[in-house]
This record gives structure tokens, sequence and C-alpha cells, in this order.
């Protein structure tokens, strides 16, 4: 896969990792993720599609304002990238803040120019209300308690500039036999987006409810969770029983189930979205 600058009518540019060809896929990865977390999946994907992964502003290698660190700028972000390429009809990945980029891509401007969606690992809405009991709470796959919890994770983000402190910060979303050597990458791409950034970024998505912009999804989906991820299963059951004809893929613990199930088993993940993908 190559690197290409994509140049956007808001004054930025975004990197991205782009290889093979026929019909686009966008893969759009999550929080202080880059494209080069996708690199195993992409180089599969390129057998059969033209892909092209992203990375969002201020991560990776993209250009980095000061500003615009919010999902729904993302989203605008992601409407210029295909507006940039003249693209009128794609597929979208998302993983875990990818998803909610996408909600709100599609809350903004509609569907016209997506034909299928892959959903992977997360919440419908991640702070719950003061009403919600234990069974809500799971089903909508809740990871915060109230504020201070993300008060907290956003101080921890703050202080967590090293390499060493990322790492502690990022391993409770792998499983414990992840390899560190892969880990230390993750947490190198994780620093690519200033510390300030991320905090703001993790904010904005912490409030997100997108329960109303799923429940509207007419698209083809595939809907993939683990059963060892900081969401619980329900969330991503959840999730695919509010669209109608989608199909849900769990990976278990053994499978490799985490947040990053695409990181720890690659050849299980891109079979399943490559199945789809052709289906």
């Amino acid at each position: 896969m190559k690197r290409i600058s994509i140049p956007l009518e808001s004054g930025i540019s975004l990197s991205a990792l782009e290889g093979g060809d026929s019909h686009p896929l966008i893969m759009i990865p999550g929080w202080s993720q880059t494209a080069a977390e996708w690199r195993l999946n992409a180089e599969a994907i390129t057998s059969c599609r033209s892909v092209i992964a992203l990375d969002m502003r201020g991560h990776g290698e993209s250009d980095t304002p000061e500003h615009g660190y919010r999902v729904y700028r993302l989203a605008k972000d992601l409407h210029e990238v295909l507006e940039s390429l003249a693209l009128s009809a794609v597929d979208l990945i998302g993983h875990s803040m990818g998803c909610a980029v996408i909600w709100a891509y599609l809350d903004l401007y509609g569907p016209s120019k997506i034909e299928r969606l892959v959903l992977v690992d997360q919440a419908p809405c991640m702070f719950p209300h003061a009403d919600w009991g234990a069974e809500d709470k799971s089903r909508y796959g809740c990871f915060y308690e109230d504020s201070s919890g993300v008060d907290e994770f956003a101080a921890a983000v703050n202080d967590s500039t090293d390499l060493a402190s990322t790492v502690e910060l990022l391993k409770g979303l792998f499983n414990p036999c992840f390899p560190e050597d892969s880990l230390r990458m993750v947490a190198e791409e994780n620093l690519k987006l200033p510390r300030d950034h991320a905090s703001e970024l993790l904010r904005d998505t912490a409030f997100g409810d997108w329960r109303d912009v799923i429940e509207r999804v007419e698209l083809p989906t595939l809907v993939i969770g683990g059963e060892a991820s900081i969401f619980p299963s329900a969330s991503q059951r959840w999730i695919s029983s509010k669209i109608s004809g989608s199909k849900l893929a769990m990976f278990t613990e053994v499978e490799g189930g985490s947040h990053f199930m695409f990181l720890e088993n690659p050849d299980l993940f891109n079979s399943k979205v490559l199945s789809f993908l052709a289906s």
C-alpha cells in the first residue's frame, strides 16, 4: 500500500494508506488510532477492493490543526474526503470511535453515497442515563458510570505522554497474551495525536448517544464485537438487532475477542469482512 495525502476543503490534508482497485472501502480508525494499525487488514482486503485507510485530523501522519477534535467535525472531514476524491459510492468500516464518525456522517449527510457498513465494537451510548439499571447499561454499552470516570480517563490521557505510560493506559483494551512489541507499536501510533487533543476528543466521544441514528440505518451492515471487549457483548447484539438484515460476528476470548480483535486475530477478522463484502 502507498501513502497518499488528501486535501480537504477546510484547508487541512489527511494522510491515508491506499491500495487495490475496484469498489472503494474507506477504513476509519478509533480514538487515537491510525491507518498503520489497519495495515494487515487493509492489505488482505485489497485482494477484492480499493482500500483507503484514513488518519483522521491530528492522528497519524495527517495535519494537526488546533481545532476540530469532535466526532461531528471528523464526520465532516470524511464528507470532504469523499468530495476531494470524487467518490460517489463507497463502503465504510469503522472501529470504536470510527463507528461514531460513521453514525455522525449518516446523521449529517444521509446514506446516498454509502453502500455497506462494517461496524467494529463501539457502544451505542458510552455514558449512562441517570435512570438506567444494569441491563440498560449493558445493552447500550456504557463504559462510564458517571462524569468522574470521564474526568479520570481524560486526566490519565493527558498524563500519558511517554511510551511506557501509554502502554499501561492501553493494556486493558487487549487480551493479556497480546505481544508486548505489538502493544508498543499501538502506543507509538497513539502518541502521534497530541495528548491535549486526544483528551478533547475523548470527552466529546464519551457523551455521544447514537441509538436513534442506529435505528434508522437501512444499509447492509456487518457488526463485529468481542466477548472480552471493554464493551458488553449485549451492546453489539443490540446494534445488530436494530439494523434490519444485519449480520453479527462475535469473537470469543479464545479467538482474540478484545476491543482490538482485528489486531489480535487478523486472519479471522479479514475472512469475516471479506465474506461480508462479497455477499
